[in-house]
This record gives C-alpha cells, structure tokens and sequence, in this order.
C-alpha cells in the first residue's frame, strides 16, 4: 500500500481550510480547532508550508497565516513536496538518490522513474482549489456479470 504521511494528509487538510477561508487570516489555534488536529503539529506544519513560500503569515491580533498564492496554482503534489520532501516511490526513483547498489541485478529499476512520473504529474493535476471544495455526489452503477448465466430446462416426469 502506498501511503502518505499523516503530516502530509494534516497539511492538506490545513491548506484546503486555509483556500476555504478565502483570504482572511486564520490563526493555528484555529485551525487545529476548526480541523480537530493537535496544535503542536498544526504549528510545525503551518510553519514548514511558510518557508516553502506556500503560505504567508501576519502577526499581530488580527493575524494569522493565509495562501501565498492563489488556490488553484498551488497542486497536491506541491503541498506533498513541501512536508514530506521529494516525492519518490522507491529510493532508486528518487532524483536526489545515489546510484543503487542492486542496480545492476534489478530488472525493473529502469521503470521506477517513469511510474513516479505518472505518480507525481497525477498528484500535480489536482489544485487546491480542487481539494477545498466538495465533491457532487456521484451516483451508483452496478454492472451486469460479464459471463452469461445458462438457464436449464429441468426434465419432469410426465
């Protein structure tokens, strides 16, 4: 299974409150009320997301951390990068990694690159402001079996 890190799930989670809020600054104490998240966390990630430049924050009473830029420049894959770093399925898929030491015995390591890619430019297509609005309720199909059911006479006596 591939996961992402509860930190990176929280910084979404964050983000997204942070477009919904639509400019107006909103503290970490807020936003770890608003989002039932603890504070401590919030803080390290609100934090981690400013010095990437994805957020600003105001000081002072009325201020709080708002989006620097606008929701829908900002991806998933941004928001990913920031709080878990390089986004890599494998260590060998990964940009900054050395050459591995089963590189030459690995069969499949030349497609580790072009299967991160795909990873990465499906989590790139997805914007903020995507992620901060709810999904229309998608209704529900069920498909036929695909085989074909035989029906049989059964024999009575006469």
């Amino acid at each position: 299974m591939i996961r992402i890190t509860r930190e990176a799930d929280y910084g979404i989670l964050l983000m997204t409150a942070l477009a919904q809020a639509q400019g107006q600054p909103c503290s970490a104490a807020a936003l770890a009320r608003q989002r039932r998240l603890p504070l401590p966390m919030v803080s390290k990630i609100l934090k981690t997301l400013t010095r990437a430049g994805l957020l600003n924050s105001q000081r002072g009473a009325q201020g709080g951390y708002v989006l620097a830029q606008p929701a829908a420049e900002i991806s998933a894959a941004d928001i990913i990068s920031v709080v878990e770093g390089p986004i890599a399925i494998t260590a060998c898929s990964d940009e900054s990694h050395d050459r591995c030491a089963r590189q030459e015995d690995c069969e499949v390591s030349g497609h580790w690159p072009r299967i991160n890619l795909a990873i990465h430019t499906a989590l790139q297509s997805i914007s903020l402001e995507e992620l901060s609005q709810p999904l229309a309720p998608r209704p529900v199909r069920f498909h036929s079996p695909s085989r074909a059911t035989t029906v049989r006479a059964v024999d009575r006596p006469v």
